[in-house]
């Protein structure tokens, strides 16, 4: 009885120690195709949501926390002049979790384009957040959020929301709402260190 239970003890090991170093190889293997899919993936997103650039707009990115939320905003320019920011923004507000989004804004925080990264939403229903022209981006496109009531028509905003899909839209629109307010608050920060500068 005794050296059943070992036996048994002792294959249990084995089998959990084999699938550990399996699940650790698979992990070190997809490691960096899964990170060059990611960079790919964002490098794509800047030049989707933002106006011709020239610089590297990681190599200038500053990340703030946007209630317990990280936003990113990315700096681009073309020769010395700054033609907008990328921000990499995200909810957790949508129907099926997390909705991460990269918006495009003008110098003057008019909204130049925005794509979706990541989403749960269903398919079919909410995951038509992600169509490239549905009826929240039309909206925002060319506007500033400063500029308009940042919630559906149904709360008393200016967005129809996506048919059969109030939560996705509330969510979509929140997450812009974010990264507006964490770009103006990297320009306004930036502003001010210039003013001091010249003082």
């Amino acid at each position: 009885m005794e050296n059943s239970l070992k036996n048994m003890a002792l294959s249990l090991f084995i089998i959990t120690l084999i699938s550990a170093t399996a699940v650790g190889m698979a992990y070190r293997v997809t490691k960096e195709p899964i990170a060059l899919s990611k960079a790919a993936q964002k490098t794509a997103a800047l030049a989707q949501v933002l106006p011709e650039f020239d610089n590297d707009p990681d190599a200038e990115k500053q990340t703030l926390d946007m209630e317990g939320i990280p936003v990113t905003i990315y700096h681009a320019k073309k020769g010395n002049e700054t033609v907008g920011y990328a921000v990499e923004t995200a909810t957790k507000q949508g129907f099926s979790g997390d909705i991460h989004l990269m918006v495009g804004f003008l110098p003057d925080g008019k909204i130049h384009n925005i794509q979706v990264l990541q989403h749960s939403e269903t398919p079919g229903l909410g995951s038509k957040i992600a169509d490239p022209n549905n009826a929240l981006v039309v909206v925002f496109r060319g506007n500033s959020p400063a500029d308009l009531q940042m919630s559906v028509r149904r709360d008393g905003g200016d967005f129809d929301a996506i048919t059969a899909s109030t939560i996705s839209s509330r969510a979509y629109i929140d997450a812009v709402e974010r990264g507006f307010r964490a770009m103006r608050q990297i320009i306004s920060a930036a502003e001010h260190q210039k003013e001091e500068s010249h003082e």
